[in-house]
């Protein structure tokens, strides 16, 4: 990574902000020149006063971060700290905009921010949001294309082998997974604006999220069903009124094909009674509440679903939080300090209560005695089939 003269620019323009804020002036303040074997020996070694930052000191960039070190700074720092990305985002995208002046440049934050929203736990949700800013607020457009623009292909390059990767190794399905629900986080966070100012989210993807799904289910082995469970539980209600809204009926496909799995595939009783709970929700309108009402802009005072697409997540103590929770910020960053928070699910076996996914908060572990008796029933049906 070449090193551009953003990167001394930014700590220069940082730490005169800093300067300002103690009531110092820059300008005035001694520094060290560098000795006769330091770079800068043409100078007099000594106590100077003056700006550190002059054009001699810029020329070189051995000292200073490179474009992917301060981005990957920002994402790890955004990891932990998610409560400063609305104090921080501004800043973030005007230095962005200095320093990313060329084709390189823009695909290494593009590379940087997607590997993040698909590696690090619970960060796809902070990913999406990060990627919609960005896509509003950078203003560079270069030849290979815009932010957006090379974050759709980046998505497109993943979505192209979702065959194979439902269908391939234990390793190869992670990724797949992690890849899948980032898109469903990215459908529901990215705004697209109109040519006359309307905002609606990305067709393509909406189109993207129904393939994916019918991928999993083609290979229905556990881990691919649970990841549906969680990208239908995250992103469903959102799709099926959008799919009702054009006189589609693709939900019912899939709750279709739901259905064929719990009847048919040779998944385990835990997942087949995951898939149970899933429909159950579909039955209840996705769990939301009905209200009549003369529109008005959604608020979380006057909107009983504005938090539904909201991920949840859980305190040590078992305790449930949204976005909706006014100690929101103080319970996830507990959560994140913890020390079991990023454990591997694959050294103890995977859970498959939903308990602490924020992707399976609503899919309930108790069932009323209908439903357990239609669930057993579906499951005996499957068996015999199975023996005959």
């Amino acid at each position: 990574m070449v090193c551009t003269s953003a990167g001394p620019m930014f700590l220069k323009r940082e730490n005169s902000r800093l300067m300002s804020y103690m009531g110092l002036d820059f300008d005035s303040l001694p520094y060290q020149v560098p000795t006769s074997d330091q770079e800068g020996a043409g100078q007099s070694p000594g106590l100077v006063y003056g700006n550190p930052y002059s054009e001699s000191w810029e020329d070189g960039c051995e000292d200073h971060p490179t474009l992917a070190e301060y981005v990957q700074d920002f994402l790890n720092h955004l990891t932990e700290q998610s409560g400063s990305f609305e104090t921080e985002m501004e800043q973030f995208s005007e230095t962005l905009n200095e320093w990313v002046t060329t084709d390189d440049a823009l695909q290494e934050l593009v590379k940087l921010t997607y590997q993040q929203a698909t590696s690090i736990p619970n960060f796809s949700y902070m990913g999406a949001r990060l990627c919609n800013y960005l896509s509003h607020h950078l203003t560079i457009s270069l030849q290979s294309g815009s932010f957006r623009g090379l974050l759709f292909q980046r998505c497109q390059a993943e979505y192209e082998v979702k065959d194979q990767a439902a269908k391939g190794n234990e390793g190869t399905r992670k990724q797949f997974h992690a890849f899948v629900l980032f898109l469903g986080e990215l459908y529901l966070n990215l705004e697209i604006k109109g040519t006359n100012g309307q905002v609606t989210r990305a067709d393509v993807l909406q189109a993207a999220l129904r393939e994916l799904l019918k991928a999993l289910f083609s290979n229905p082995v556990d881990d691919n069903l649970i990841c549906a469970v969680k990208l239908l539980k995250l992103t469903g209600s959102v799709l099926e009124d959008t799919w009702k809204e054009r006189g589609k009926t693709d939900m019912e496909e899939i709750i279709q094909r739901i259905e064929n799995v719990i009847l048919d595939a040779n998944c385990s009783r835990d997942v087949k009674r995951m898939l149970f709970q899933l429909v159950k929700l579909w039955l209840v309108n996705w769990g939301r509440v009905h209200v009549t009402a003369t529109y008005r802009k959604a608020t979380p005072e006057n909107d009983p679903n504005y938090f539904m697409n909201e991920p949840t997540f859980y305190t040590a103590d078992g305790v449930p939080f949204t976005a909706a929770d006014p100690d929101y910020q103080e319970k996830y960053q507990e959560l994140l300090e913890s020390d079991d928070f990023f454990s591997d699910d694959e050294e103890n076996g995977t859970d498959l209560s939903g308990a602490g996914d924020p992707y399976l908060d609503d899919i309930d572990d108790e069932m009323d005695p209908e439903i357990e008796e239609a669930y057993e029933k579906f499951c005996l049906e499957s068996e015999h089939k199975q023996k005959q």
